[in-house]
């Protein structure tokens, strides 16, 4: 049996939900949903292989471009768990997009996972997550699901979410200012090829994702989204995100 993880992490919190939940897997191989020039069509998974498979969820559904890629690759039959990873709020509708396309994939999910991670605007909101103990426990997850699939139990578990989806709501464009060096770096990590290197200040506001990678690498923190939209932001999910989320298992 081989191990995958195929993630989609623009800054850094989905992926080290991925290796806290994977970290018991034998030699486990990483596919970069994030990387724009890699043809996913010529992706092949080892036929009855172990997939794990996490995207962040935002507002309450999985990013459209991580999902289209996802659905590009051959998954042969592979088990898999599925992982959405958000910010103390709410995961929505995510985990029924993933089975969906993960499903697309050739994939047959056997066991689901919300894990809560730092927010990627807002910081204060599930800061340092996850933490040690929530690594132990993912840990912890990661080892029933290998289990499982060890054990060729292919059972579909209970996946919460509504069909048809949640709308994608519109995100927080990040623009540069005048700290900006024009390095480039932000346009050469862009999962979505919103930043031109012709613009570099700018990002496409009909291709931006408002994934924040470009905010989180950005080597003089030039690249920021608007102060006065993230008070809004940060004000209207105060309430739902007032409460510390457990993370969950679906087996």
């Amino acid at each position: 049996m081989k191990y995958y993880q195929i993630i989609f992490s623009p800054t850094g919190g989905t992926e080290k939900v991925a290796k806290a939940v994977t970290r018991s897997w034998p030699q486990v191989e990483m596919i970069d949903l994030s990387v724009s020039s890699t043809n996913y069509t010529d992706i092949s998974l080892e036929r009855n292989s172990l997939v794990l498979i996490a995207m962040p969820s935002f507002g309450g559904v999985a990013p459209q471009l991580a999902l289209n890629r996802l659905a590009m690759v051959r998954g042969n039959e592979s088990k898999c768990v599925i992982v959405a990873v958000y910010g103390n709020r709410a995961y929505e509708d995510t985990l029924a997009q993933m089975e969906d396309y993960a499903e697309k994939a050739g994939v047959q999910v056997i066991a689901a996972i919300s894990a809560v991670a730092e927010h990627s605007i807002i910081h204060k909101y599930a800061a340092g997550r996850p933490n040690f103990e929530n690594c132990e426990e993912l840990k912890k997850f990661g080892n029933q699901i290998l289990e499982k699939a060890v054990s060729d139990r292919c059972s579909k578990p209970y996946i919460p979410g509504n069909r048809p989806y949640k709308k994608a709501g519109t995100g927080m464009i990040p623009k540069a200012d005048s700290s900006c060096t024009f390095c480039g770096l932000c346009a050469q990590k862009c999962p979505a090829e919103a930043i031109s290197k012709d613009n570099l200040k700018m990002s496409d506001k009909n291709k931006c994702i408002s994934c924040m990678r470009c905010v989180s690498i950005c080597p003089t923190y030039a690249r920021k989204v608007s102060g006065f939209m993230t008070l809004v932001a940060s004000a209207a999910i105060k309430k739902a995100c007032s409460v510390e989320k457990t993370n969950e298992l679906y087996i």
